[in-house]
């Protein structure tokens, strides 16, 4: 069972999410809040896996209260919850550490499958608009740590085409491997260079100038 918290000022938004995740067998929605503050409350008493996170909301804001939450031990993924594509505060709380966005009118089924992906922490939401969200909101260089120096030459080839938003079928079509093998060296990547999931690699490539 995916336990989920959601966090939205829209309390008519709220409930129709809760309808949607309550018919599924693998879903349950352990609690909800109208803004950041409490939600960042709610998250504390009940550990959820996965937190739907409006961005705009009186209080305390989606990106506060993200911030809040992953400096917590053992923090849950968070999906950020935004009405429209390019928006830079999604991309500021990508960089805090949030998992990935989802448009508020998106797909039911796209947002389900989006929930399982994230908790599943194989894949990523929407990695070709969060590439283009960052190629729109793009800033200055860092320097590359020195960690990315551990990484093969084939680990380097898998990264750059990662951080393009490929999914594992596509580089393992492209570089004539097995996504078994592609997937090995994908979790390989995220261990040395300690990145959470695919999104935080696509955010490091961006930040580092390796995109």
């Amino acid at each position: 069972m995916i336990r989920v918290v959601l966090v939205d000022d829209q309390a008519l938004f709220r409930a129709g999410v809760r309808m949607l995740l309550a018919s599924q067998p693998d879903l349950d929605v352990v609690g909800e809040a109208g803004d950041g503050r409490e939600g960042v409350a709610l998250v504390r008493a009940t550990r959820p896996d996965v937190v739907l996170m409006d961005i705009r909301m009186p209080v305390m804001d989606g990106l506060a209260a993200t911030a809040e939450i992953l400096a917590q031990p053992d923090p849950p993924r968070i999906v950020m919850l935004t009405t429209f594509d390019l928006d830079e505060a999604a991309a500021r709380a990508i960089r805090q550490g949030a998992s990935g966005f989802l448009l508020k009118d998106a797909d039911p089924e796209f947002l389900l499958a989006a929930i399982r992906t994230v908790h599943s922490g194989s894949s990523v939401i929407a990695a070709s608009a969060t590439r283009e969200l960052f190629e729109h909101f793009a800033e200055e260089p860092k320097p590359v740590p020195a960690q990315f120096s551990a990484l093969t030459d084939r680990e380097r080839e898998i990264f750059a085409l990662a951080a393009r938003g490929l999914s594992n079928s596509e580089i393992a079509a492209r570089e004539y491997l097995s996504e078994a093998t592609v997937k090995t060296h994908i979790s390989r990547i995220l261990t040395k260079l300690t990145l959470r999931d695919r999104v935080q690699l696509v955010v490091f490539a961006f930040e580092h100038g390796l995109a």
